[in-house]
C-alpha cells in the first residue's frame, strides 16, 4: 500500500467492483487492495496494519470467520478510522467494538430498496396466486384439477410492514398506490406522523400480526429483533396469512415457522433469507410447496449493485476526506474519529 495514499482494503467482493474501483480511482487519495477470504497472515497483516477503511462484505456466511469486524480485528488495525458495508445490514460488524476504538461505521441503507420492495412484492403475488404450487405440480403431475389451486387477488387486503425504513417505505407505496391495500407498520423507531407520510398507519406487533393479511419482514437484524417472529408471534396470525422477509435470518425463528406451517396456522411463506446462507437443500422449509424460496437474491439486481456501490465509494471518500457520510451508523463516535482523524492526516476533519 502506497504511504503516501489513504489505504482501504476489501476482501473477495464489492457490490459492482468496476464501478467501486472507477469512482475510487478517479478521487485519487485513496489505495485499494483487495485480499481474499483465504489470505494468509502473512499477506493479510501489513494490509490490516496500514488500512484507514475497510469495506467489508455484508453476508456472514460468504466472509471468512478472520475477516468480519470484531475487537480482534479492530487490534490489528491501528490505523483504522471507517468500516463501510457492503449492504444495507451490517451483520460482519461488531458495531459497538468499533464505537470503543473511535471507528466509525457506514452501511448504504437505501441503495437496494427498489429492487428488495419489488422481490418481497413478487413473493406475495407469487403466494397469493399459487404460482409456485402450480409451477411444482404441473412439473412433477403434468394433469391435474386446477381448480385444486385456487389463490386469492391481493387488491384492497391488508399488508403489514415490520420496519418501515427504505424498503419498507417503497413496499408501502407499491402497495398501496398499485393494489389498493391497507398498509400497517410496526416500527418502535418511527413516529406517527412520519410513518402516516409513508403511507403506512402505526400499529403495535400484536394487532399488526392480528390483521395482516401478508406480513412483511423489512427490519434490521439487531439484538431487539432476533427471533421475533417466534412461536406465539406466528400464533397471532391468520390462517389465510402469508408471511414474507427479504431482511436478514434470525428474525424469524426457522423452527417455529416450519411448525406453523406444518400446523396450517399460516397459508404460505416467501424466504429470502435464512439462518445459514444458502441453506443447505434438505432444509425443512424446503419440503412445503406453499413456501417460495430465494438465496438471499432480493437485492442482487444490477441496478441494486450498481447503487450500492456508487454510494460506498463516495461514502468512503467522504469519510477519509473528514466529511460527515450521510450513512452513519454509529454518529455518536463522530468526535473520537474526528480526533483520531486530525491525528492520523495533521489536519481536523470538516
Amino acid at each position: 500500500m502506497a504511504a503516501d495514499k489513504k489505504n482501504v482494503f476489501y476482501v473477495k467482493y464489492l457490490a459492482d467492483e468496476a464501478i467501486f474501483r472507477r469512482i475510487v480511482g478517479d478521487d485519487g487519495s485513496i489505495a485499494l487492495t483487495r485480499l481474499e477470504n483465504e489470505s494468509p497472515a502473512s499477506v493479510a497483516a501489513p494490509v490490516l496494519a496500514a488500512a484507514h477503511g475497510y469495506q467489508v462484505g455484508a453476508s456472514r456466511d460468504e466472509l471468512a470467520k478472520n475477516f468480519h469486524v470484531t475487537k480482534e480485528l479492530l487490534a490489528q488495525c491501528p490505523k483504522l478510522l471507517v468500516v463501510s458495508s457492503n449492504g444495507a445490514g451490517y451483520d460482519t460488524v461488531d458495531v459497538a467494538a468499533c464505537t470503543d476504538a473511535g471507528v466509525l461505521v457506514v452501511n448504504q441503507a437505501g441503495g437496494n430498496a427498489q429492487s428488495v420492495a419489488e422481490h418481497a412484492l413478487g413473493m406475495m403475488l407469487a403466494l397469493s396466486k399459487r404460482i409456485v404450487e402450480v409451477d411444482k405440480a404441473l412439473r412433477r403431475e403434468g394433469t391435474f384439477e386446477r381448480t385444486a389451486f385456487k389463490g386469492v387477488e391481493m387488491y384492497g387486503k391488508t399488508v403489514g410492514i415490520i420496519g418501515i425504513g427504505n424498503v419498507g417505505t417503497k413496499l408501502a407505496g407499491m402497495c398501496r398506490h398499485a393494489l389498493g391495500m391497507t398498509v400497517l407498520a410496526y416500527d418502535p423507531y418511527v413516529g406517527d406522523n412520519e410513518i402516516a407520510a409513508r403511507g403506512a398507519k402505526k400499529v403495535e406487533l400484536e394487532q399488526l400480526l392480528k390483521s395482516a393479511d401478508f406480513v412483511s419482514i423489512n427490519c434490521p437484524l439487531t439484538d431487539e429483533s432476533r427471533n421475533l417472529m417466534s412461536e406465539a408471534e406466528f400464533a397471532k396470525m391468520k390462517p389465510t396469512a402469508m408471511f414474507v422477509t427479504t431482511a436478514r435470518g434470525s428474525i424469524h425463528d426457522e423452527k417455529a415457522l416450519e411448525e406453523a406451517l406444518r400446523a396450517k396456522k399460516i397459508a404460505g411463506a416467501g424466504l429470502d433469507v435464512w439462518e445459514k446462507e444458502p441453506p443447505p437443500h434438505d432444509h425443512p422449509l424446503m419440503a412445503f410447496d406453499n413456501v417460495f424460496v430465494s438465496p438471499h437474491t432480493a437485492g442482487v439486481t444490477s441496478d441494486a449493485r450498481q447503487h450500492m456501490a456508487t454510494i460506498a465509494a463516495e461514502q468512503m471518500i467522504a469519510a477519509l476526506a473528514g466529511e460527515r457520510p450521510p450513512r452513519m451508523v454509529n454518529p455518536e463516535v463522530w468526535p473520537a474519529y474526528a480526533k483520531r482523524f486530525a491525528r492520523e492526516f495533521g489536519r481536523a476533519p470538516g
